[in-house]
C-alpha cells in the first residue's frame, strides 16, 4: 500500500541529510561535549556550528540561539522566566488559539498568582490587536502570540503585536514551531524578543529544539544545575538532535523560497478540488489575510472526523482532527471555539498539513479517496437535513 502522510504539521519525516549529519554522533563520536577531554569536548565544534545553521534561518546572532529538548520547553522558559525578571511585573498576555504548551503553562502560572489575560481572535482566526492593546499594560511582563496557527495555519501579526507589547515595556514572545522552516521569519525585522522552535516540525529529529533571547535580555533559567548554554539551559548536550537540528535549518534555508511555493500550489490545487468534490465542504479560515502555505483545516458538515480520519487511516492516507498534543481529548478545538465555530461542525473539522516531501501524486490520491469517503459516510449520516 502507498502511503501519503498529510500530517506534518504534527511532526514531519527525518530528511536524510539530517540522519546522515548525525550518526557519528550515535555511534563513534559518543563522548559529553563538556568534558575537559578531547573525545568529548572537540563535539564543541560540531554544536556551535548548528548553533550558526539556526541563527541564519532566524536572522538571529549566533549568541542569542540556547538548545533545548523541544517547543514545550522553550515555551515554558519563555513565560516562567519572564515573569520572574521584574516583582513589579507578573502579567501574562497571550491568545485564545495558542498551543498547550503556551496556554497551559500560562494558567498553571497563574494559579501561582500572575495574571492572565486572553485576547481574543476574528472568525477567521486572525488576532485582534484592538483587543490585545486592551488588555496589556505596565504590569505585563510578557506577550505571546503564536507566529502562525498549528490548526488553521493563519499567520498572526508578529510585529504589530511586538509593537504592542513593547509600548508597556512588555517583552514579546512568539512560539514559532509552526512557522520556522515553512514560511520566512526574521526576529530582528519582526522586533522579536524570544522565539521558540522544535527540530521535528522542519525535517530535524524530535527531542530537540532552540529559543531564540535577544542578546541583552537575561531570561532566568527554568533549568538549573550545570554551566551548559552559559546556564540559561543546563543538562547534558544532546549532540546528536543538536547537530540534526543545524542540518534541518540549513536545508529548511536553502529550499525555502521552493517549499513555500510548491506547498502554496499543491494546497490551492487540493482545497479547489475537496471542495469541488465532497458537497457541504469549506475551508477554515479561508478569508484569512495570511495563512501557512501548507496547513489547511477542511469542515465536513455533518460528518464526524474521526469517522474519516479512520477510513482515510485504512487506505494508507494519514490526516488530523487537530492538534497532535490534544489527542485523545473528549473536548472540541479550542481554536475553532475561539473563531466562533459550533460544536458539531468543529468536530467535523480535518487538518491536512503538506511539507517539502509532498508530490502532486498524493494529493491526487488524497482527493480521490477523501471524496469517496465522504460520499459514503454522507449516506448514512444520522446529522445531515
Amino acid at each position: 500500500m502507498n502511503t501519503v502522510y498529510l500530517d506534518n504539521a504534527a511532526t514531519t519525516r527525518m530528511a536524510p541529510e539530517v540522519l546522515e549529519a548525525m550518526l557519528p554522533f550515535l555511534k563513534e563520536q559518543f563522548g559529553n561535549p563538556s568534558s575537559f577531554h578531547s573525545f568529548g569536548s572537540s563535539q564543541m565544534e560540531a554544536i556551535e556550528k548548528a548553533r550558526g545553521q539556526v541563527a541564519r534561518l532566524l536572522g538571529a546572532k549566533c549568541e542569542e540561539i540556547f538548545f533545548t529538548s523541544g517547543g514545550t520547553e522553550s515555551d515554558n522558559q519563555a513565560l516562567r522566566g519572564a515573569v520572574k525578571i521584574d516583582p513589579a511585573r507578573k502579567g501574562i498576555v497571550t491568545s485564545a488559539v495558542e498551543h498547550p504548551a503556551v496556554l497551559e503553562t500560562a494558567k498553571a502560572l497563574q494559579e501561582d498568582g500572575c495574571t492572565l489575560a486572553i485576547a481574543e481572535v476574528n472568525r477567521n482566526g486572525e488576532l485582534d490587536l484592538e483587543n490585545l492593546r486592551e488588555l496589556v499594560n505596565q504590569q505585563t511582563a510578557i506577550v505571546s502570540i503564536m507566529a502562525a496557527n498549528n490548526e488553521t495555519g493563519v499567520v498572526m501579526p508578529l510585529k504589530e503585536a511586538a509593537e504592542v507589547a513593547h509600548k508597556a515595556g512588555a517583552l514579546f514572545h512568539t512560539d514559532a514551531v509552526q512557522m520556522v522552516g515553512k514560511s520566512p521569519i526574521d526576529v530582528h525585522a519582526l522586533d522579536i524578543d524570544i522565539l521558540s522552535l522544535s527540530a521535528h516540525k522542519l525535517h530535524g529529529p524530535k527531542g530537540v529544539g532552540a529559543i531564540y533571547i535577544r542578546k541583552g535580555i537575561k531570561l532566568p533559567p527554568i533549568l538549573t544545575g550545570g554551566h551548559q548554554e552559559k546556564g540559561v539551559r543546563s543538562g547534558t548536550y544532546n549532540a546528536p538532535g543538536i547537530v540534526g537540528l543545524g542540518k534541518a535549518a540549513e536545508l529548511a534555508l536553502t529550499h525555502l523560497k521552493d517549499t513555500v511555493a510548491s506547498e502554496q500550489s499543491l494546497r490551492e490545487t487540493f482545497e479547489k478540488r475537496v471542495l469541488a468534490s465532497c458537497p457541504g465542504s469549506f475551508i477554515v479560515a479561508d478569508n484569512a489575510s495570511h495563512r501557512l502555505p501548507g496547513t489547511v483545516t477542511v469542515i465536513f458538515r455533518g460528518i464526524e472526523s474521526e469517522a474519516v480520519l479512520t477510513l482515510l487511516d485504512m487506505q494508507g492516507i494519514y490526516a488530523s482532527s487537530g492538534s497532535a498534543c490534544s489527542t485523545g481529548s473528549k473536548n472540541p478545538s479550542h481554536v475553532l471555539y475561539a473563531m466562533g465555530v459550533d460544536y458539531t461542525l468543529a468536530n467535523s473539522a480535518l487538518r491536512f498539513s503538506l511539507s517539502r516531501y509532498t508530490t502532486e501524486e498524493e494529493i491526487d490520491r488524497t482527493v480521490e479517496l477523501l471524496s469517496k469517503v465522504v460520499e459514503r459516510l454522507r449516506r448514512i449520516s444520522p446529522y445531515i437535513e
